[in-house]
């Protein structure tokens, strides 16, 4: 009977060994065809409606609407109070403060504001238009789908 116990353990523990799998990678996911696309169609974008938006190394579109003013060095920590509105290429709106701004630390938001909203100071306005791999990429969030570029209008009320 011992031996029938200590053949059965090592046959589970083989079965548990073999189950496990090394050097796999998790995510292959290549974003690149995507933040091609994505490019592409800002671009005619922007050319269709005239927005004198100009690219950023990064990748985001941006239209400094008003510069603001001041000397913030822009840390992931800042607290930064926002006045907005989010849409789609569409026009669907997704998301507005409806006037009332709001306050969130610039390193809780995504990497298109993280990027864009250093382009401008307190007092400052500026248009995002997002790819959606500095958005929410192959996650979809709330109303915004999948792979959705993001066309943000933002005013800066507050920076601490």
């Amino acid at each position: 009977m011992v031996k029938f116990k200590q053949v059965i353990l090592l046959i589970c523990l083989t079965g548990c060994l073999a189950a496990c799998k090394k050097n796999v990678p998790v995510d292959d996911y290549d974003p690149t065809p995507q933040f091609k696309a994505d490019t592409a169609a800002i671009s005619a974008f922007v050319k269709t409606n005239n927005i004198p938006a100009t690219k950023d190394a990064s990748g985001i579109f941006y239209q400094i609407i008003a510069p603001g003013s001041g000397n913030v060095s822009y840390q992931t920590s800042t607290v930064i109070t926002a006045d907005y509105e989010g849409k789609l290429l569409n026009g669907t709106i997704f998301d507005s403060t409806k006037g009332t701004p709001v306050s969130f630390k610039l390193g809780n938001v995504i990497l298109g504001w993280q990027f864009g909203i250093q382009k401008i100071q307190k007092g400052g306005k500026i248009r995002l238009i997002i790819p959606s791999y500095f958005a929410y990429g192959r996650s979809s969030s709330g109303t915004v789908p999948a792979n959705s570029i993001l066309d943000f209008t933002i005013t800066l009320t507050d920076v601490q």
